[in-house]
């Protein structure tokens, strides 16, 4: 039986895979590491470390940035560097600790160290502004949106590298969602024309300094950016949604990238969920996807699950195709 890591690139490589690849198994995410992230819990509200509000109300399942007249951080692109001031990465002595000894104690033969980082640069630029600004603005104001995307990028590849410095990741879990469920944010000439320069050089400093897998979040449809997201070095797609023709990009482009996901986190994730829900949509998952080049797994961006025992349920089912398939 092969090892976690060895079936994981027996699927990426189009080799013998011995099982489907369960989720998010092959990673092992440090979530102690000093990220200077300042989060809400439910029913909070807070000022990030960018000075944006950032509010979870209660019975929703995630927190978003506040963007009335009242809160808003950047109401006018062109006037960025007024508002717009990145975080220290100073960080006190023994801050680092605690994330290097969870990464020390994991079995890099069989799973891959895995740093977080979110929010991404195109949702960095939605945070600060608002998401209607920030689309009109790539339109309105280009030169001061790409300032300020390099601004974000500058920001981003301190924050790598003092990642690579201190926790030598193998892999990283990078979130940027870059479309709704049915179509992208910015037309593929456009997110061309302002990330993928910018992800060049993040994920390219990343692989230049012992990251050997980069897995990309985005849970929408993106099938138009595939190209780009191999140009950038994105080794998983993690989240692809079933609005994307899932098979037919891995016909395409398998042989660059792997696709994780095509189990519909809004289909098998809310309160009534039942592991006979589960089960139709796992089947329905790895019979329509394959054996490689792709992984399945729920969207979410994270191992885990909104609501308790769905993401549990899940790698169950994921088992259960195995038998059937392999």
């Amino acid at each position: 039986m092969l090892t976690i890591k060895e079936n994981l690139k027996e699927v990426m490589t189009g080799g013998k895979p011995d099982r489907f690849v369960k989720q998010y198994e092959f990673l092992q995410m440090i979530m102690s590491v000093p990220s200077g992230r300042v989060k809400p819990q439910i029913g909070e509200e807070v000022i990030n470390e960018w000075g944006v509000t950032i509010r979870w109300p209660e019975g929703q399942i995630a927190a978003f940035p506040v963007h009335d007249a009242e809160h808003i951080l950047l109401k006018d692109v062109t006037e960025w560097k007024e508002y717009v001031k990145a975080p220290s990465m100073e960080r006190s002595e023994g801050a680092w600790d605690q994330a290097i000894a969870d990464a020390n104690a994991v079995d890099r033969d069989n799973k891959y160290v895995a740093a977080f980082i979110a929010p991404g640069v195109f949702e960095m630029t939605h945070y600060l502004m608002g998401m209607e600004n920030a689309l009109m603005s790539f339109y309105e104001e280009p030169e001061a949106m790409q300032e300020l995307i390099d601004y974000l990028t500058e920001f981003e590849l301190d924050y790598a590298k003092a990642l690579v410095e201190n926790l030598h990741p193998d892999a990283i879990l990078h979130h940027d969602d870059w479309g709704s469920q049915l179509s992208t944010f910015l037309s593929p000439a456009m997110f061309e024309e302002f990330f993928l320069e910018s992800y060049k050089k993040i994920y390219g400093f990343y692989k230049a300094n012992g990251v050997e897998l980069i897995v990309h979040h985005s849970d929408s449809f993106a099938a138009t950016l595939v190209p780009n997201m191999i140009e950038m070095g994105v080794d998983i797609w993690q989240g692809v949604m079933n609005t994307n023709n899932i098979p037919e990009m891995i016909k395409q482009y398998g042989d660059k990238i792997t696709f994780m996901g095509g189990i519909h986190s809004g289909i098998i994730d809310h309160p009534d969920w039942s592991q006979e829900q589960i089960a139709a949509e796992v089947k329905r998952t790895c019979e329509e996807n394959g054996k490689i080049y792709f992984i399945p797994s729920s969207c979410q961006g994270l191992p885990g699950s909104s609501f308790p025992g769905v993401y549990e349920a899940t790698d169950v089912e994921v088992d259960k195709m195995t038998k059937q398939l392999f």
